[in-house]
């Protein structure tokens, strides 16, 4: 079945958009400004993509900026879960777009350099890290903005984006590390103001670090992580059994370190932002570098390939609340596509049922008492296995195919072991 564009539109200047993020119920887009650190709205309500506005218009451009300068000044962004309100951090300043314009966010901290942003799901409460006043310490807590009071209270540590899950009730940020990555889930009191992120003990971990921001399946059954630092991953787990079902690497595999130039070109070729789930149970969609929507069943991994908008690389591509895919690409277009859509299901049915799995994934864990050490409470599973808190204090054995995670683990226990035994 081919896929027809719905609305299309050149970017002033055929500026490529490297990201982007859909209001999650009204037809709004924002994208990020490949060339600054900016983040535009577009509207596609009368089914025309409309620029409504520009966040950071006047910043200075990236220029020659690359690797961490450049991760410094890209801006940070996020949608309220109901009003056309989109709040961005950008240049140490937090504002905010709707619709009569872009001004300063009442009751955001001074120079507040965040580099992930999110709407609590009732949308009083905006988390933000790191923390604004942490000073070398930012990065082991994040704040926690009453959008109500304009008050600004301290929140747990994460590190990059939360995702919501359908079901409502529960949220998962990533805490990254060299070695590895916890995608940590937390309970969300839909009652309390501001909301707080109750961090719960079972969790996912993932090998070394570099990753993006989970994103869940329509009807919570699955989400994937796309990353890392070190190569093209993308991984799919079940939801609420934590199960792994995809582990695969797109473009070529990482080659043995020091990287060749070839390698590393081909993997930047590929946008770290360009899977989305559609509305069909179990399909995800990927852009490739060749311009490829690749319609991916997670259930089977049975691909479909659409080359309908070939040509340019694939930059961004999100779900639209109105059940299209957002796509933009490296010639500096944004289209809204039309894709194949699944029989039509009962929507309280399907809600009701992601509540279900919430229910179900916050059953089977615990809370972490306040103010204790997550990771020594937090039960691990990398989507095949699971470890136990003691478990990791006594590991001493591990292969070569194993996480490297778990491979230092192993070899600090055995070196600890072996210094402590008896000569």
């Amino acid at each position: 079945m081919a896929l027809e564009i719905i609305a299309q539109v050149r970017v002033d200047g055929e500026v490529p958009i490297e990201r982007v993020i859909c209001h999650p119920r009204l037809p709004l887009v924002a994208g990020w400004d490949s060339e600054r650190p900016a983040v535009r709205v577009w509207d596609y309500t009368d089914g025309n993509l409309r620029e409504r506005g520009i966040v950071g218009g006047s910043t200075p451009v990236y220029g020659e900026a690359d690797g961490w300068e450049r991760y410094e000044r890209t801006p940070a962004a996020a949608w309220h879960p109901r009003e056309p309100l989109l709040v961005v951090a950008v240049e140490g300043e937090v504002a905010q777009w709707t619709a009569d314009g872009v001004s300063a966010l009442a009751g955001a901290p001074p120079s507040a350099a965040y580099h992930s942003l999110a709407f609590s799901p009732d949308g009083r409460t905006l988390w933000a890290s790191p923390a604004a006043a942490g000073g070398d310490d930012a990065w082991e807590s994040s704040d926690v903005l009453d959008l109500v009071s304009g008050t600004v209270g301290k929140g747990p540590q994460w590190d990059t984006g939360v995702a919501v899950h359908p079901g409502g009730g529960l949220v998962v940020a990533l805490r990254s590390d060299q070695g590895a990555t916890y995608a940590a889930f937390a309970r969300v009191d839909g009652e309390a103001v501001p909301a707080e992120m109750r961090l719960l003990r079972r969790t996912l971990i993932l090998d070394v670090d570099g990753y993006e921001t989970p994103t869940f399946s329509a009807d919570g059954r699955h989400f994937a992580i796309r990353g890392n630092a070190y190569g093209n991953t993308l991984e799919v787990f079940t939801f609420p059994s934590l199960e792994r079902i995809v582990g695969a690497t797109l473009g070529p595999p990482t080659p043995d370190y020091p990287y060749p130039d070839e390698w590393l070109e081909q993997m930047r070729a590929w946008s770290r932002h360009n899977v989305a789930f559609g509305t069909r149970p179990g399909v995800l969609w990927v852009g490739t570098p060749a311009g490829v929507l690749v319609e991916f069943d997670v259930r089977d991994e049975r691909a479909v390939e659409h080359d309908d908008l070939a040509g340019s690389p694939i930059t961004a591509l999100a779900a639209a609340a109105t059940g299209e895919l957002v796509v933009a690409d490296g010639g500096g277009d944004l289209r809204v596509v039309s894709v194949p859509a699944g029989p039509a299901e009962d929507r309280n049915a399907v809600r009701e049922a992601a509540q279900a799995l919430v229910e179900a994934f916050v059953n089977e864990t615990a809370e972490v008492p306040d103010d204790a050490d997550w990771e020594k409470y937090a039960v691990r599973t990398d989507g095949a296995r699971i470890w136990h808190p003691d478990d990791l204090e006594t590991v001493t054995d591990a292969a070569d195919g194993d996480p490297s995670w778990l491979q230092i683990r192993a070899a600090v226990n055995s070196a600890i072991a072996n210094r402590d035994a008896p000569s």
